[in-house]
């Protein structure tokens, strides 16, 4: 089925493979995928790597406090909230139309505890108060490129505030050869959080396609090499980039601040297809 929403136009394609599973396209990007008998299954890779993250922030089953930029069709709230029961989950969404449209087809049991608000993610980070939550997720696409507003120093000074003193920071980007918007969002979370990695596709990395890039921070130390065995170990590995590798990575990037941010690079026209938003 294909819906008009605020943004463009929503269609929900059902899963061949499962009978109550859904991908959800904007304008013809895939942006989420759900399976709303088993919402630990997950399609897309980029929402494993950040799910693979998220299991290692917390004891297993331990609920957390969580705040989601970007909705979709929710898919990874409704993993936490069957992962981490008890969780407290609040998701932004821009899109009312959208947040409406997948309320009614893809509903989430109200037991779940995810309340979803309508906005502008930057506006909902700025009125949060201070160290409200273990950790912010960004998964946040204007069609399909990163908003401008989203990307910068002044933007993750606002998210460090509203974590708590060892809450992780993870955004979902994607980004193109030579990856200098990537490189760029390095340096920027660099300079507002002292421990920081990225989780991506070889083939990204060393400049040959399109991909995501799953960014974390955190003031913590993070637990590098299980982050590195479950990359590897995924149905499509990836690379865990930290340390001195990270540093050479974004040699040369400078911050981005809001008087210089751009929106991310977009896709070429052949992109979507394997995990991407």
């Amino acid at each position: 089925m294909a819906a008009a929403v605020d943004t463009g136009t929503a269609r929900l394609s059902p899963d061949p493979d499962r009978p109550r599973a859904y991908t959800l396209l904007l304008d013809g990007a895939p942006q989420s995928h759900v399976d709303l008998d088993d919402p630990t299954a997950l399609e897309f890779e980029y929402v494993r790597r950040l799910a693979f993250a998220l299991d290692l922030a917390a004891p297993a089953g331990h609920p957390l406090r969580l705040l989601h930029l970007g909705g979709g069709a929710l898919t990874l709230p409704r993993y936490l909230a069957t992962t981490r029961p008890g969780s407290t989950q609040r998701i932004v969404e821009i899109d009312a139309a959208l947040v409406e449209l997948v309320r009614r087809e893809l509903p989430w049991p109200r037991s779940a505890g995810l309340r979803v608000r309508v906005g502008d993610a930057r506006e909902v980070v700025t009125g949060t108060p201070d160290a409200a939550y273990d950790a912010v997720v960004a998964d946040v696409f204007a069609g399909s490129r990163t908003p401008a507003h989203l990307t910068s120093v002044e933007f993750l000074n606002q998210v460090a505030r509203v974590l708590r003193p060892g809450g992780w920071y993870l955004a979902n980007i994607a980004d193109g050869p030579p990856l200098a918007f990537a490189r760029g969002q390095v340096a920027t979370l660099r300079s507002v959080l002292p421990e920081v990695c990225l989780i991506a596709d070889a083939g990204v990395l060393r400049g040959r396609r399109y991909g995501n890039v799953v960014l974390i921070g955190a003031r913590t130390p993070l637990p590098a090499a299980e982050l590195a065995r479950r990359a590897a170990g995924d149905w499509f590995p990836s690379r865990l980039v930290t340390g001195g590798d990270l540093e050479r990575f974004a040699a040369g990037a400078a911050a981005v601040r809001d008087a210089t941010a751009r929106p991310s690079p977009p896709p070429p026209p052949d992109s979507f297809g394997a995990g991407l938003p």
